[in-house]
């Protein structure tokens, strides 16, 4: 099914990312949480795609199995260091698995001054959108930014560049991590002042540790609100009273989005199910919602 026509529904939509493990360990982990967190019955699962499509063949594997089990998947599918050829080689698997979504992106360019994009190739993610809703009818979502993206000169002007991605055939946006939910409210607002009006998921990471947040709001840009880091300085000797407050902190932020009327939760599992389990049984989330 797709990701458009699932967010039409009734009701609250939840959904998870998962990236494809590496190690044989790993990986027994990882098909645990997904049954793990299968109780809920997620609408739909993402798969991510490794940084310069290094993850390409199992990432493709992980998603194939996914959907084969019944899931409604989203293949990251990133085009930074992909020629076109080999995008369309990547859709035309992607569709011989009966996978319909695609999160477009156009994936970190690789710290090496040397790196050239591909002559046959693109360099932002609005033309791999264009490219995939011209040639392949799958549904397209893009990733958005509650704090702009590092490389934006302005949050204003990464939602101009939100909105070109959507006029090229995005169907709906997920955004990356925020831990207050203001960010995410006034991203909502100005991308509805420029005319975006596809639906805007959250993106959620379960705070568990304090090296997590401190690696993610490196990555990411993410700020820490004054709240979360008084919890951060208090518990980051004692890691387990940390996770504790760290996933009251995240309940407390669903249930802030859920009360002011938010449908979707998209949870950054980071392949593990206790952090997400937790929070959706505090929140009294049902596994039958539509």
């Amino acid at each position: 099914m797709k990701v458009k026509d699932i967010l039409r529904q009734y009701g609250l939509i939840i959904s998870y990312e998962f990236f494809p493990p590496k190690r044989p360990e790993d990986e027994r982990i990882f098909w645990e949480t997904v049954e793990r967190l299968s109780y809920w019955n997620p609408d739909f699962v993402s798969v991510t795609y490794g940084a310069g499509g290094s993850t390409h063949d199992k990432s493709l594997e992980i998603a194939a199995k996914l959907r084969k089990i019944g899931y409604n998947v989203v293949a990251h599918l990133t085009c930074v260091s992909s020629t076109k050829e080999k995008i369309k080689e990547t859709l035309n698997i992607l569709k011989s698995k009966n996978i319909e979504n695609i999160l477009a992106l156009r994936g970190d360019i690789p710290n090496d001054p040397s790196f050239k994009f591909p002559e046959d190739g693109f360099r932002y993610a609005y033309q791999l959108v264009e490219f995939i809703h011209k040639n392949n009818g799958f549904c397209v979502g893009v990733a958005g930014y509650p704090e702009g993206h590092p490389e934006a000169p302005s949050l204003e002007k990464d939602v101009e560049y939100l909105k070109l991605k959507v006029e090229k055939g995005a169907d709906f946006v997920v955004t990356q991590l925020f831990f207050k939910n203001e960010y995410y409210f006034n991203f909502l607002e100005l991308a509805g002042s420029k005319g975006i009006h596809v639906p805007i998921i959250p993106g959620i990471l379960p705070i568990t540790s304090y090296n997590q947040i401190v690696r993610f709001t490196q990555l990411c840009g993410a700020t820490i609100p004054k709240e979360l880091m008084e919890i951060v300085e208090r518990f980051k000797d004692s890691p387990e009273d940390l996770r504790k407050a760290g996933i009251e902190y995240t309940v407390k932020q669903c249930a802030e989005l859920l009360e002011k009327g938010v449908r979707f939760l998209h949870f950054y599992t980071l392949n593990r199910s206790p952090a997400t389990e937790t929070i959706l049984r505090e929140l009294n989330i049902a596994p039958q919602r539509h």
